[in-house]
Parts: C-alpha cells; sequence; structure tokens
C-alpha cells in the first residue's frame, strides 16, 4: 500500500481521495492545509493519522511515501519541488507547474532524487480514450480532428461582480487555457505526438487572463484544433475525422463515450464500461510507477510537450504570470 499525503483540502482531493481508495492501491496518511484545524477538520472524514500546517515538516515526514498537490496552479511548482527533493513520488494536478521551465526543473529534480513525477491527466488514462486511440485505425487517413472543452466557471459571476476569484487572478497561474484547454491540448498530443507547429488565439479579461481561445495544432496532412473556454459552456462532442470514417467523443475531459462513424456503414458505439469517477485510472496508473520505480515514463514527455504549448501560446496571446519570471 501507498502512504499517501495531500495537499489541498477542496472538493478535487476529496475525488481523488475516493478514487485512490477505491484503487486498492493506497492509504491516506496524511493532510496538509495551512491550518491545523482545517487540516483535522478535513481528515476527520478518513480517520487519517498525520495532520501537518508545515510543508517542510510533511516533507521530512516518514509517514508518506507519496503526494498528490491540488493547490492552486501557481503553487504546484514549489510545493513538488520540495517534496522530490525530500525523497517523496509525486503526482501533481493539471498543470504540473505554471511555465516548460518549471516542468524541466521538476523533471531533472524528480530523476536526480529517482522519485516519480506524474502528472494527474485524467482525459488520458480512460477506458474510453484507450478505446479512442485504438479506433484511428479504423479512420484512413486523418484529416481534421476538433476537440472542444468549454465550461462556464462557477466564479465567473464572481469575476463580473468586482471580486477577485483564484481562478480568474494570473497570481495563481489561472485561465482558461491552464485550467480547460489543457484537457484537449493533452489528449491530443497524446494521440498524435508533437506537432510541428501551432497558432494560437485568445480573448484576455481585464484581470490578464484568458477568458477563451483556440489553438490550432499543425500536422503533415492533418490540423487538430482546440477549443477551450471558461465563459461559455460547450454541448457538441469533439470529432476526429479521417478520409474512412469519423469518431465521436462525448466529454473529452474524460471521454464518456466514442462512436464511430464509417461511410456507409451503421454506426458502432465503442464505448465501454467506465468509473464514473475517472481519476481511479491515473490513480492507478500513478500505483504501478511507484510500484515499479518507473522514474522515467512516457507521460513525462508528454507533460513536457504541452507545457511547451501552453508556454509559448500564452506568450502569443499576451497572458503573463509572476511565475515567468522567477
Amino acid at each position: 500500500m501507498i502512504r499517501l499525503g495531500v495537499i489541498g483540502t477542496n472538493w478535487i482531493t476529496d475525488r481523488f481521495i475516493e478514487a485512490a481508495l477505491a484503487s486498492g492501491k493506497y492509504q491516506l496518511a496524511a493532510v496538509y492545509s495551512r491550518t491545523m484545524e482545517q487540516a483535522k477538520a478535513f481528515a476527520a472524514k478518513y480517520d487519517t493519522a498525520e495532520c501537518f500546517d508545515s510543508l517542510e515538516t510533511m516533507a521530512a515526514s516518514e509517514a508518506i511515501d507519496a503526494v498528490y498537490i491540488a493547490s492552486p496552479n501557481s503553487f504546484h511548482a514549489p510545493q513538488a519541488k520540495q517534496f522530490l527533493q525530500a525523497g517523496k513520488h509525486v503526482i501533481g494536478e493539471k498543470p504540473l507547474a505554471s511555465n516548460f521551465t518549471e516542468v524541466q526543473d521538476l523533471i531533472d529534480v524528480a530523476q536526480q532524487n529517482q522519485v516519480v513525477l506524474f502528472e494527474a491527466m485524467k482525459a488520458t488514462y480512460t477506458p474510453n480514450f484507450y478505446a479512442m486511440k485504438q479506433a484511428l485505425t479504423k479512420l484512413g487517413k486523418l484529416r481534421k480532428v476538433y476537440l472542444s472543452y468549454c465550461q462556464y466557471s462557477s466564479r465567473y459571476q464572481k469575476y463580473l461582480d468586482g471580486e477577485n476569484p483564484n481562478t480568474f487572478n494570473p497570481a495563481f497561474s489561472n485561465g482558461s487555457l491552464m485550467d480547460i484547454g489543457i484537457y484537449p491540448l493533452s489528449t491530443a498530443i497524446a494521440l498524435f505526438g508533437e506537432p510541428n507547429s501551432f497558432t494560437a488565439q485568445g480573448a484576455l479579461l481585464d484581470s490578464g487572463v484568458d477568458a477563451h481561445g483556440t489553438l490550432v495544432l499543425h500536422y503533415r496532412e492533418c490540423d487538430v484544433v482546440v477549443c477551450h473556454s471558461k465563459v461559455s459552456d460547450g454541448i457538441i462532442p469533439s470529432e476526429i475525422q479521417g478520409e474512412q470514417g469519423t469518431l465521436l467523443v462525448d466529454f473529452i475531459s474524460e471521454c464518456h463515450g466514442v462512436k464511430l462513424h464509417r461511410r456507409g456503414e451503421p454506426v458502432v458505439d465503442l464505448s465501454v464500461a467506465q468509473d464514473e469517477n475517472a481519476m481511479r485510472y491515473e490513480a492507478e496508473v500513478f500505483a504501478e510507477l511507484v510500484e515499479s520505480q518507473q522514474v522515467d515514463h512516457e507521460g513525462l514527455l508528454r507533460s513536457q510537450i504541452v507545457s511547451a504549448i501552453i508556454t509559448q501560446a500564452r506568450e502569443i496571446i499576451g497572458v503573463r504570470y509572476p511565475a515567468d519570471k522567477l
């Protein structure tokens, strides 16, 4: 059993703990919060023995083997580095870091300390993602791909009301591309690899983060359009078009369903049974990497490519974070 510590006491941490415990590979051993009172209140739901309000103390603790990081984006890299240097395995919520420089630094530190670093990108580990990937050969030569994830933020009204929620504050390395666009972008890279080039557009809010935008990834014979938004809801499925057929994918961030449309043939539903909590699959993959001590794994290359594209795209559209200056 992997003794897991968690940083962050929000709903997404609850979801990951639920997924990790359901996998049968973890025990929750420690909880960190900025206050001991909040850490104890969160841990009480799980009968957890150790609570911390000091990251330094938690990183040095013998009570944990690995840590799950679900703090605001700008904290991901410095917190991950602290635990990697302490010899702990790290699964960090997406995005793994604020920019490419931080991602590369984390990978170097993980390899120096021979511990596993893993980006929690659930979209690329679900059973339906693999069903989609296997079905690509049925499409013939690929020509057009449209991957869309647009979700109206529950905190957008607070922003419109003049408040300053973290999700629209550049100090926390937020925005549509970092929070939402990373899902379809990571899926594209997992399916098709690094593009030959790309273009980027985005609409900025007065706070300095992007409200929505579009990436176009250019491959030799195919273009992949990545649409993302935090200020509107998307309803239509994503599409992968080939000369012989098309795949429709519902809710690309979790791949809820996959259907194959081949010209002149009946529609085939390729969807497979999938846990309601899609985080279970990333938890299982991380556990396998830790158990096998596989420090160098394919997920790291994908994280590098995705972060490099996002970092360059932000330069193009004009989104700057304080972390970029460090």
